[in-house]
């Protein structure tokens, strides 16, 4: 969970402290191609825990990135999806995935 407004010294750090978790980015990535259920996530993810989902997916709400949706069905059905805030983060990320999508081509070469 990132800390109180004030506490950065920057934007990037503020920034940084949001994404700050090795599955953080890959939940965005994945909210941001649409609604998900949690297993749908875990599978887009492969190599998560679902302790570690669980607890990326709290501190992103707790953000106010991702918002969960729970769904008065039997079984209980809960959707995740991108807030505002969390397609504005998304946007941010596209220039830095470009430029790792360069960087692995030309490390290939």
């Amino acid at each position: 969970m990132a800390k109180r407004p004030g506490a950065y010294h920057c934007g990037t750090e503020a920034a940084m402290d949001i994404i700050d978790g090795k599955w953080k980015v890959g939940i965005l990535w994945a909210l941001g191609e649409g609604v998900r259920r949690f297993g749908e996530l875990r599978r887009m993810l492969p190599g998560v825990t679902e302790k570690v989902l669980a607890s990326h997916l709290r501190e992103l709400e707790q953000d106010g990135i991702v918002r969960r949706e729970a769904l008065p069905t039997v079984p209980p059905h809960v959707e995740y999806s991108l807030t505002p805030l969390g397609v504005s983060l998304n946007d941010a990320l596209a220039p830095l995935a470009r430029w790792g999508e360069q960087h692995i081509l030309s490390a290939v070469r």
